[in-house]
């Protein structure tokens, strides 16, 4: 198991994947919660099963894999329903991470995960809480060009996440990404440098 494991979170368009990348360059194994939340209810998971019997057959498609576009549509703006769909998934999520996480043997690995702050299961399985923050003027000039939305519903979806005090507040470090790539890069390798640093201090990890 690695000495260190990072939590990597951000608003969302705030450049997480930017930074993500960038560790990946270095060697640093990093694990993406949504690609995770996407294998889990992969055709043949448990969870994708148990989805079927909450929600009912309609929750899946012709082909047996999940109607992510009807799903989307059935919890949004309706908390019970995505308390339901959060309680199968989430414990799916966090033992895949786990499993994951406790198989590295890199000095230091990352987890990263957009909802981070707002779950307290996922918090438990980092050491350190990395965020990447960005002025909300910023992010949302980034949000509207990345994903083609108006002002009102990038608002919305900036709502729908930890506010940006909260994602500081729970933060050991932050990277400020509203530079160039290039200053992204340095303040990365920066921070590389002092985990390694960090990871050859520390005791080795009995989780």
């Amino acid at each position: 198991m690695s000495r260190l494991t990072l939590g990597l979170t951000g608003g969302i368009a705030s450049g997480k994947t930017l930074v993500a990348d960038t560790f990946i360059g270095l060697g640093v194994p990093v694990l993406d919660a949504d690609q995770v939340a996407r294998d889990v209810v992969a055709p043949g998971e448990p969870a994708l099963a148990q989805i079927a019997e909450v929600f009912g057959a309609d929750a899946l498609l012709p082909d047996g894999t999940l109607d992510r576009r009807r799903m989307r549509e059935r919890v949004f703006g309706n908390p019970a329903e995505l308390r339901r769909l959060e309680a199968i998934t989430h414990p799916a999520i966090r033992q895949r991470m786990r499993q994951w996480r406790d198989a590295q043997t890199a000095p230091y690995c990352i987890l990263s995960v957009a909802i981070l702050v707002e779950s307290p299961g996922m918090r438990e399985l980092v050491d350190r809480i990395l965020v990447v923050d960005v002025p909300q003027s910023l992010q949302m000039e980034r949000l509207q060009r990345r994903d083609q939305v108006d002002q009102a519903l990038a608002l919305k979806m900036m709502a729908a996440q930890a506010t940006r005090e909260q994602r500081l507040a729970a933060a050991d470090e932050v990277i400020v990404n509203d530079g160039s790539v290039e200053q992204t890069a340095a303040a990365v390798a920066r921070l590389h440098q002092r985990y390694l640093a960090q990871t050859q201090a520390a005791p080795h990890p009995d989780r």
